[in-house]
């Protein structure tokens, strides 16, 4: 078996569970901003249901800083929007010129962008130059990010991880967002000599490398080629260019499927699927680029998304890795709801919430395309994910614990997450990432109930839930 599709579900039945959601999500916020010491770093993961920072790159302060900005879209409420823009103006200065990190559609798209993106759709006044200092920080943050390159012999190319010039992980595909809306508000990456680079064309150049060697189609390219299986990291050598093989950071193994990276790719893909629809494509060569384009990041979002719905417990939440060596243990585990409190293997529910947003984003795009049948299936999907997210064990209720959405992990092998006393596995903590896109999921829905328009992170749209 596998998930278990609620085809009656709408989001105008999930509203009473979103209006809780955020009432809890209020207390969090302004518990955790009370608590937390900014000479601490960033707040990561929770350990006993208390934040606490984690070293490896700074990649999550934009989710922190972007949750309040989330809230008072949400709810109105004028102090979350005070709390997200004064912590942006004064403490993201040095995300937007990072070169160190592949994260920059994390923090600064989550900051800077959301700021900008409720300016443009009148949720606050406006203001020509405070949208101009969101509008720089933007321009800036894509063109850092897309300065982190590596060039292939076929004349593609890829933004590569903290891990060097010869990884690519999946997860960037969502920091894809920096370059495309830093295209967008016309910027581009000036090199050696004055070389103009285009942002857009980098973005397409990573997207459509990743889609060729970290997403598999079931055609043969190793023994455990499985359509829409995903890899975490591909290595590359510098010497020639050329692939050498998969690997994995935060997943099992290379020829396992990570469930968080797998969830980057579904969200990822289907993000830079809508932005690729609203482009205006000038002459004939160029639209037929875009087909093409369109063609194989759709090739490789539906194939991660079938994966997904095809590895996941009848409850749409995953364990942490589908090839994960104790899940054996577990027996028919994917006949029934995922248990985060068994003795082998956690559950991921930051991996769940994240393919939702993108299940739902992939559907309403392939809906728009008139493709209604494979699109509704996605939408229904992530409306099923979504209820089991916004109900216990997995919505935080208890006060004292700072987290929103629980039983979230950050990196199995590394022994990063806290196991509880009495018990053989991680469970029971949160996580910023986690928290973030609970939320940023529960504005698609709220907005879509609300028929208010869709939220993107490229631009204001007419568009509404209504329409799909």
């Amino acid at each position: 078996m596998a998930i278990q599709i609620d085809n009656r579900l709408t989001a105008t039945a999930l509203q009473p569970a979103l209006a809780r959601m955020f009432e809890l999500s209020a207390d969090k916020i302004r518990r955790l901003e009370r608590a937390w010491d900014p000479r601490r770093g960033t707040p990561v993961s929770t350990v006993r249901g208390r934040y606490t920072s984690r070293g490896w790159t700074e990649w999550t302060q934009g989710f922190q800083f972007g949750s309040a900005l989330l809230q008072f879209d949400a709810t109105g409420e004028r102090d979350f929007l005070e709390r997200g823009r004064t912590a942006t103006i004064r403490r993201m200065a040095s995300h937007v010129s990072h070169f160190g990190v592949h994260d920059h559609g994390f923090n600064n798209i989550s900051t800077y962008g959301n700021l900008r993106r409720l300016m443009l759709e009148g949720r606050i006044p406006h203001n020509p130059a405070e949208l101009d200092f969101y509008e720089l920080a933007l321009k800036v943050s894509g063109a850092v990010q897309a300065a982190r390159w590596t060039a292939l012999p076929d004349g593609g190319g890829y933004i590569y991880s903290f891990n060097g010039p010869h990884s690519l992980f999946i997860d960037t595909l969502r920091s894809l967002r920096s370059l495309a809306l830093a295209h967008q508000l016309g910027h581009a990456l000036l090199t050696e000599h004055d070389e103009r680079v285009s942002l857009w064309l980098r973005a397409v150049q990573h997207a459509n490398t990743t889609a060729r060697y970290a997403v598999y189609y079931g055609e043969g390219r190793d023994a455990y080629d499985q359509r829409g299986r995903t890899a975490h990291e591909s290595i590359f050598n510098l010497n020639d260019g050329h692939y050498r093989c998969p690997n994995s950071q935060q997943g099992y193994s290379p020829f396992s499927t990570w469930t968080r990276g797998l969830a980057w790719a579904i969200c990822g893909f289907a993000e830079e699927l809508e932005f690729l629809a609203g482009q205006k494509p000038a002459g004939k060569d160029a639209i037929e680029l875009d087909r093409r384009t369109a063609a194989t990041w759709l090739k490789a979002a539906t194939a991660a998304a079938d994966f997904y719905l095809g590895q996941t417990p009848t409850c749409g939440v995953p364990y942490w890795d589908t090839g994960a060596p104790g899940l054996h243990r577990l027996g028919d585990y994917l006949d029934r709801p995922a248990d985060p409190f068994n003795a082998w293997e956690p559950v991921d529910s930051s991996a769940a919430v994240i393919a939702a947003q993108g299940l739902l984003r992939l559907g309403n795009y392939l809906i728009s395309q008139r493709q209604p049948r494979p699109g509704r299936r996605y939408r229904q999907a992530a409306l099923t994910i979504a209820r089991t997210l916004l109900d216990e064990p997995y919505l935080s209720t208890r006060p004292q614990h700072q987290g929103l959405l629980l039983h979230s992990v950050y990196h199995r092998p590394n022994g990063w997450d806290h196991i509880p006393r009495g018990q053989k596995i991680p469970n029971g903590e949160s996580s910023m990432w986690g928290d973030y896109h609970l939320r940023e999921l529960a504005i698609l829905l709220w907005r879509e109930a609300e028929q208010k328009p869709y939220p993107v992170f490229f631009a204001a749209s007419g568009k509404t839930g209504a329409d799909y």
